[in-house]
């Protein structure tokens, strides 16, 4: 007898469905609990909250997986029922607020149910089946205010008061009158229009110590984005810290290389449509990441990635540049990303593990990358066409990787697989740089280090072939292998030799522990040439001093958490207008 006919295939469909369902109430759930956060001013909950979102999503999908497994086994024997499960499914997400990130989630449980052969849009959503144009929620996805009705003061007051914010503002007429000021400085065209108007996100973005408010400005025939910046003081009370206008500062404040958004969308859809008029050169998949969304941004890339490969005929081939010990690196030249295979074995004096490896990235994936640590794609079982890799480039995989690949017919299947970004390696970029860009390039490299180190980061190899540049021009660490927390390190000073005659050896004179970092070594791996090491020494010689790191770590350890400003100084509020408003003006460190 057919199975279709023995196996309650609706049943199956709205058992995935709830498993859905279920994710995405939690989801919504600690993403919503992000404003008493933020007004607690618990920043260790804030860390908390984000490690758990990202872990939650792979928890869900476990159990509805058995959850399948254990109510219909016939559901893990025969794939032919799952043509006839996916069209019950696509009909269960009519008039559903998440139907995108219901078929994700769709494939994650399928594909673990059901074997290779069956990963095609027959089976799971190779493409979507859902529009999402128009989804209607039960809340507003943003709110609109009309200055020309009853003034831009009182509309900017009613934006920030909307959120219903439960702490008190320093001085909020203060606030507004900087709003005012910052608004007329970059106007949305000249003179006010009638149709003059106010979009502002429904939800506030929150993110490490402070929350965000998304709008556009609509004025006549003109447009422009904004983002207010709202912090948190130590007495818990709230104040504006900048008004951001300018495309690229929006575009750094989303960048790849920070932390996801805790942000309450009943549609996401609809927020990613309003955020792509915001950023109109993010992708789309970018987007729903920056939203804590990365599963579907992952499913996303990957449509991406065989609609490229279909419209687009060069190879893969060996990423340029010095080849790594650990990761086999390859790139696609037409396609903006490079992709990751950790090797089977590591070359000396490499001695971490493979799962070790794995845990770094980890690491890197639930932690605050602070704009300066690339966030990766992590994939199973990928399969790519066997005709576009290059000849030296199968070579090299099937000699350093031969345990995690598998050539299936015309395809090259990889069992695991980072994918980033691709950027310019630091070392390269100085090598072509104008003496400007060369300055500029230094100055990020340094910053990148401190801003690691607040983050409680220390990158273990700081050689420049592992920092990357963004189109931006910020630097950005992508090489993780021997990333750590810096509060696992101990950091000494380099012991006076007892005698000229310890200079002369090539080993140490003194004890070196497996956690031990001397920081007055860095210089032999930063700049060969003397020009680029005065430009670094003249605002980063801090970073090759022991005490810089040692108070770093005493800060870190006492529960500080040191303020990283994804945007720069001047835009800040405290220092634009000037230190009437009380706020200190950074300090430089």
């Amino acid at each position: 007898m057919n199975g279709s006919r023995t196996v309650d295939i609706e049943a199956i469909a709205r058992t995935i469905l709830a498993g859905f369902d279920r994710h995405y109430l939690l989801f919504r759930r600690i993403s919503a609990a992000a404003k008493q956060r933020f007004e607690r001013a618990d920043w260790n909950a804030v860390r908390e909250a984000s490690r758990d979102r990202i872990r939650m999503y792979d928890q869900r999908v476990g159990e509805a997986v058995e959850e399948v497994q254990q109510r219909f086994p016939q559901a893990s024997q025969d794939g032919s029922l799952w043509p006839e499960i996916k069209r019950m499914y696509i009909g269960l997400l009519y008039d559903h607020g998440q139907p995108e990130c219901a078929e994700t989630f769709y494939n994650s449980v399928a594909c673990r149910v059901l074997n290779r052969e069956y990963y095609h849009n027959t089976y799971i959503f190779w493409r979507p089946a859902i529009s999402l144009d128009h989804i209607e929620g039960q809340q507003a996805t943003y709110r609109v205010y009309y200055p020309p009705r009853s003034g831009l003061r009182r509309c900017l007051l009613r934006v920030l008061r909307d959120f219903g914010l439960e702490c008190e503002f320093q001085d909020l007429r203060r606030d507004v009158r900087r709003l005012l000021a910052a608004f007329a400085a970059a106007p949305a065209g000249r003179g006010r229009h009638p149709n003059h108007q106010l979009q502002v996100l429904s939800s506030l973005f929150y993110r490490g110590k402070a929350a965000y408010v998304v709008g556009r400005e609509i004025n006549g025939d003109h447009e422009r984005s904004f983002v207010i910046a709202i912090l948190n003081d130590a007495g818990g009370r709230l104040y504006l810290d900048a008004f951001l206008t300018d495309p690229r500062d929006i575009s750094i404040l989303f960048s790849f290389a920070r932390a996801y958004f805790m942000v309450d969308m009943e549609v996401p859809s609809a927020y990613v449509t309003f955020l792509h008029s915001v950023l109109p050169r993010k992708p789309l998949q970018e987007i729903y990441s920056m939203l804590g969304l990365q599963k579907h941004s992952k499913t996303m890339f990957y449509r991406d990635l065989q609609h490229h490969l279909k419209h687009s005929s060069d190879q893969f081939t060996i990423a340029p540049g010095i080849r790594g010990m650990v990761m086999v690196v390859f790139t696609l030249p037409s396609f903006p990303f490079v992709f990751k295979v950790i090797r089977d074995v590591f070359e000396r004096p490499k001695s971490i593990t493979r799962a070790a490896v794995k845990e770094k990235y980890w690491l890197v994936k639930s932690h605050d990358r602070a704009g300066r640590l690339a966030d990766t794609l992590e994939y199973s079982q990928v399969a790519l066409p066997l005709a576009r890799i290059e000849p030296s480039l199968l070579a090299e995989l099937e000699s350093r990787c031969a345990g995690g690949i598998e050539v299936d017919g015309d395809q090259l299947v990889i069992g695991h697989l980072y994918i980033e970004k691709r950027m310019c390696p630091l070392n390269e970029y100085l090598a072509g740089a104008s003496r400007s860009d060369r300055e500029h390039a230094i100055g990020e490299f340094g910053r990148a280090i401190r801003d690691l180190a607040a983050a409680n980061i220390f990158p273990g190899d700081m050689m420049l072939k592992n920092f990357g540049v963004t189109r931006h021009r910020r630097v950005v660490f992508y090489d993780y292998d021997e990333i750590r927390y810096l509060t696992e390190c101990t950091f000494r000073h380099i012991p006076p030799a007892r005698s000229p005659v310890d200079e002369m050896f090539s080993q140490p004179w003194y004890s070196v522990g497996d956690d031990d970092v001397f920081p007055e070594q860095f210089a032999e791996f930063f700049f060969a040439d003397d020009s680029s090491r005065h430009l670094f020494y003249r605002d980063h010689r801090c970073l090759i001093d022991p005490d810089f790191w040692l108070e770093m770590k005493r800060r870190i350890l006492a529960g500080e958490q040191p303020d990283i400003f994804p945007y720069p100084d001047a835009l800040r509020f405290c220092v634009r207008f000037g230190a009437a408003s009380g706020l200190a003006a950074p300090q430089p460190g």
